[in-house]
This record gives C-alpha cells, structure tokens and sequence, in this order.
C-alpha cells in the first residue's frame, strides 16, 4: 500500500511538472517584425508567412515588409517570396507577452554586369561603318538640313504630342468653338447683323425698299 501511494505521489508529480512545462511551451505572444533582404536595407514585401505548428496558419506582410499576429511560444514560422531563398525563425521564450524579430532574406535575383548593345558583331565592322559615312564638313549646311520643313515634318509624323501639346490643342479648339457659336448668335439677330444692315440700305438708295412697300 506504501508502494502504491509512492508511485501515486511520483505520477502525480510528473503530470504536474509536464503541465507546468506545456503551458510554458504554450505561452501566447504577440509576435511582429519586419523583413529585409540581406545585404540592404530594403525591405521584402508582401511576405507569405506560415505557423507549422498552429494548422498552418497564413499571414501576409505589409508592402514594407512588417507583419504583426498572434503565435506561440516554440512555434516555427517560415517566411517565403518569390525571388527569395525561404528562411525559418523559431519564437524563443521571452519574460514579455510581446516579442520582435529582424527576418532576413537572402535574395535569389542576380545581377548581371552592364552590357552595351551594338547593332555592329565587332568593333572593327563598327569602325567600317562609320569611316563609311558622309558627314558633312559645313555646320550650318547640317544645321539647314536637319531643320528643313521635309525632315521636321518627317519627325513630327513619328513625335508623339506631349501632354502640354494636346492641352493646348484643345484649349484652342474650344476657345474657336465658343467664337464661333457666339458670332452665329450675335448674326442671328437681324438689328445685329450689319450684312443685312447693309442690304437695307442699299435697298433704300435704290428704291426698291419703297416700290416694294407702295405694292403692299
């Protein structure tokens, strides 16, 4: 019976010291951070982040790359992009309810060295064509060529109309429209019209004003 209550008080004591261990383990935090590429200081946005532990569970980064949501302590929370190698975080045990982190990410892009295209497979078929070419020695014959109504002509039918052009061109197709419907109104009006001011008095020195009156 004494053997009994010993491993009685034994089990008790362990289910208590692995609760006590689980709900440290469980611990509910607030956990925020924000994503950055290595090697820079630009942030990694819109982020796929997923708890594995909590039913894979999804949150998504900011366009800055911060994110903020509810986990556990011990969770294992994996970060992924497109573009970038995907990189886990454990949360660690922390006295506070809330905790921080810094993720980051290392960048799968590379870059490649600057290259000039030539329309030319060598530089010595480049140097061909251009010894090749018949540049003019007169400036200001080049000068009247470039600046002849043919060649700015060409270059208008290829030049397309900048913003300021066509609020222009539009201004002033308004500003002729509102003319000429303020000319047809104002001709409109006979006493206002001096083309028939003019007929009446060139009926009137004629005579045919009064023939035409005396008929009546």
């Amino acid at each position: 019976m004494v053997i009994n209550r010993k491993y009685t008080f034994l089990l008790f004591l362990a289910l208590m010291l692995s609760s006590l261990s689980f709900a440290q383990e469980k611990k509910i935090v607030q956990f925020s951070g924000i994503i950055h590429a290595i090697g820079s200081e630009l942030p990694v946005p819109f982020v796929t982040i997923r708890n594995g532990d909590r039913a894979e569970q999804v949150y998504v980064s900011n366009h800055e790359g911060f994110f903020s949501f509810v986990a556990h302590v011990g969770d294992t929370v994996r970060f992924s992009s497109i573009g970038y190698d995907p990189t886990s975080f454990v949360i660690p045990h922390t006295a506070d309810d809330k905790y921080t982190a810094a993720i980051l990410m290392k960048s799968l892009v590379k870059e490649l060295p600057m290259v000039t295209p030539f329309p030319w497979a060598s530089i010595e078929e480049f140097n061909i064509a251009f010894m090749a070419l018949q540049v003019g020695d007169d400036a200001i014959a080049t000068v009247r060529k470039n600046v002849s109504p043919e060649a700015l002509a060409a270059l208008a039918r290829i030049t397309p109309r900048s913003a300021e052009e066509i609020q222009n061109f539009n201004s002033v197709q308004r500003h002729i429209g509102l003319t000429n419907k303020a000319i047809n109104q104002k001709y409109a009006n006979p006493l206002l019209n001096p083309f028939a001011w003019g007929s009446l008095i060139n009926d009137i020195v004629k005579g045919d004003f009064s023939r035409k009156k005396l008929k009546y």
